[in-house]
């Protein structure tokens, strides 16, 4: 306790590091990918090229991704950026498929109750689809927030300012405190990451809880169309 307290600056700004390096790359994965996996939902062809691609990008060794993109990147290998890139490339991978699993989920009866609103393709996309589809896709961004938080220490062999050095600092001195702590600090992470989505799906996805309250109805979901259009701001 007399470690943490004395370097709890030092844990505290390893635990910013960590947060930014975590966080970015999962937005960034979210922005290019929501686009990705609607072009891949309309497109047979693309969607196979897509599904293996993701898979493949997944299978490349995090350690070795962080030391291939500087000569790539043009960008010393002690550059964060580097880390960025590397786990949007890897929230790219698992995102796509979830997001194109979000929307296979949106009931086709609501796509077309809101072509008969009068919907056009981008603006049903956009107001329908997309909100229709967020407890899905925030499943998966779930996952992608463990991952990239777990991903994150890796950079600290490379040098990288993250949560990880306590790992490596500790094994290079014997210090089990240390490494303890890193361990404790990334759970605790995770954690606060994990509550911020799901309130953040709470927040956004106000009909799920009326559905939930009122039981699988017909009533319920014609209502939910509708009440997309409220919290959107109407059709077009």
């Amino acid at each position: 306790m007399e470690w943490i307290l004395s370097n709890s600056g030092m844990i505290l700004e390893r635990a910013g590091q960590h947060m930014v390096l975590a966080l970015v790359p999962m937005v960034l994965g979210l922005v290019i990918s929501i686009p990705l996996a609607q072009l891949a939902r309309i497109s047979p062809a693309l969607r196979t090229v897509v599904l293996t691609a993701s898979s493949l990008l997944y299978t490349i060794p995090s350690l070795a991704l962080f030391i291939i993109l500087p000569p790539l990147l043009g960008t010393r290998i002690l550059d964060p950026l580097n880390v960025i890139v590397a786990l949007t490339i890897y929230a790219v991978a698992l995102l796509v498929r979830a997001a194109l699993d979000a929307f296979d989920s949106v009931d086709e009866e609501l796509r077309q109750a809101a072509v008969a609103m009068g919907y056009k393709p981008w603006p049903r996309f956009l107001q329908v689809d997309l909100p229709l589809s967020l407890p899905v896709l925030f499943a998966g961004l779930r996952v992608v927030s463990v991952s990239n938080i777990s991903l994150v220490s890796v950079a600290a062999l490379l040098g990288v300012g993250n949560l990880g050095m306590l790992f490596t600092d500790g094994l290079q001195r014997t210090f089990v405190t240390e490494v303890v702590v890193g361990i404790v600090a990334i759970l605790v992470l995770a954690l606060v990451m994990d509550a911020a989505l799901v309130l953040m799906e709470r927040l956004l996805t106000p009909w799920t809880r009326a559905a939930d309250a009122a039981g699988p109805s017909p009533a319920v979901s014609a209502g939910i169309v509708a009440d997309v259009r409220v919290h959107a701001g109407g059709g077009s």
